[in-house]
């Protein structure tokens, strides 16, 4: 790259730099868990560095990208520490590699080498309860999307009644979510995982109550039958995508692979439920 290009990234890289020191030092002042706040603050001290040695090597500035700050502190608060790092250090790993291009600059093309594996190391450190229980969490939003997509598909057909769907489908979910938090219950309380038994049962539930209510309302607010459940499988696919994503981030797995495998299990239930409803309502002659 010619020299004008060469400042440009340069810019960018320091910017980079410079807002995820703000990010880190902002966590790390609101974090009250005192070994998580040690680690923001290591992470704030090595953004700070690196900012200065391309300052000093370079002599290009850059001021903090204040949208970037306000969007990663807000994802940290909503959606947790480990999930918005990950998610702000993964668009960095580009900016990582275009470190080495820089032969004008050793010193700066030698940061790639340590930074990425530095950074990582230090993430792993992070405690945070939303992550231990995950698997709770995972274990309620599977089950109740591949469970009640199948069951939606099911009533749709046997049924031929929005409003009938609905209060059908919620008390169904109800008795599941419930069947699903007692046995994370037991099965917390009878593993050594260091999880509350308690805790993990809560997760479950709200994660399987939460589908459950969002699979469930397009039966509730609209009228036509085959709308209601192509507008169903629609918000199945949205939140199969969005714990997908939010899951492969935050434990660093392939985000095509899990979602691929939940969307053809959930959708794969639903298209036998569907075929069974037909065939039953076909054999018994009932009209709903």
């Amino acid at each position: 790259m010619n020299h004008q290009e060469t400042l440009k990234e340069l810019h960018q890289f320091a910017q980079a730099e410079r807002t995820e020191y703000h990010i880190y030092h902002y966590l790390a002042r609101r974090e009250k868990d005192p070994h998580n706040r040690r680690t923001l603050e290591q992470l704030a001290e090595e953004e700070a560095t690196h900012y200065k040695l391309i300052l000093k090597e370079s002599g290009v500035s850059a001021e903090p990208n204040k949208t970037k700050i306000f969007i990663y502190t807000l994802l940290a608060r909503v959606l947790g520490l480990t999930f918005a790092i990950k998610l702000m250090e993964n668009g960095e790993h580009g900016a990582v590699k275009n470190y080495s291009q820089f032969t004008e600059y050793p010193a700066i093309r030698d940061l790639a080498r340590d930074e990425d594996a530095h950074e990582q190391k230090l993430i792993v450190l992070i405690n945070e309860e939303r992550l231990a229980y995950m698997g709770s969490v995972v274990l309620g939003l599977s089950d109740a999307l591949v469970e009640f997509t199948g069951a939606l598909a099911g009533f749709t057909f046997a049924l031929r009644d929005t409003k009938l769907i609905a209060l059908t489908g919620a008390i169904t979910g109800i008795a599941a979510a419930l069947s699903m938090a007692s046995s994370e219950y037991l099965s917390s309380k009878s593993e050594d995982e260091g999880k509350h038994p308690l805790k993990a049962a809560l997760y479950t539930g709200v994660a399987y109550v939460f589908t459950v209510a969002a699979l469930v309302s397009p039966f509730a607010l609209l009228s036509n039958v085959f709308v209601a459940l192509g507008v169903m499988l629609a918000a199945a696919l949205l939140l199969i995508a969005a714990f997908s994503f939010y899951y492969a981030v935050a434990r660093g797995e392939n985000f095509r692979r899990r979602f691929t495998e939940m969307a053809c299990l959930s959708f794969g239930v639903a298209g036998v439920s569907f075929f069974i409803g037909y065939l039953l309502k076909t054999l018994t002659g009932i009209e709903a």
